[in-house]
């Protein structure tokens, strides 16, 4: 079940992650370059609810795998950098893949 919930939220960080990229770097530009203002209210209600969701993801899964409070503080930063939920889940595909690894240590 941990895989299964580890997998989700790496493709919910992915579309978070993309949202965000989309959201600076199309809908800002479209509203400022070319007064498109729509773009940015589209662009950031679709990204405030999959912000959401991850949050909610990372509390799952903090507590369903018992990471620690740094996780928490962690995953919880890289939702604000744009391609962090990218870096994160390399962390996370290389703890899948090689399960001797303590997943912990590979995400802080």
């Amino acid at each position: 079940m941990k895989n299964l919930l580890l997998k989700w939220f790496r493709g919910v960080g992915h579309i978070e992650g993309l949202s965000l990229v989309t959201l600076l770097f199309v809908a800002m530009p479209l509203k400022y370059m070319a007064g498109y203002d729509e773009a940015v209210s589209v662009a950031g209600m679709i990204h405030g609810i999959l912000y959401l969701l991850y949050m909610s993801f990372v509390f799952i899964v903090t507590f369903t795998v018992r990471w620690s409070w740094k996780w928490i503080l962690g995953a919880s930063a890289v939702a604000f950098i744009p391609f962090g939920n990218f870096i994160l889940d390399a962390r996370l595909k290389k703890a899948e893949f090689m399960p001797e690894l303590n997943v912990e240590s590979i995400v802080k």
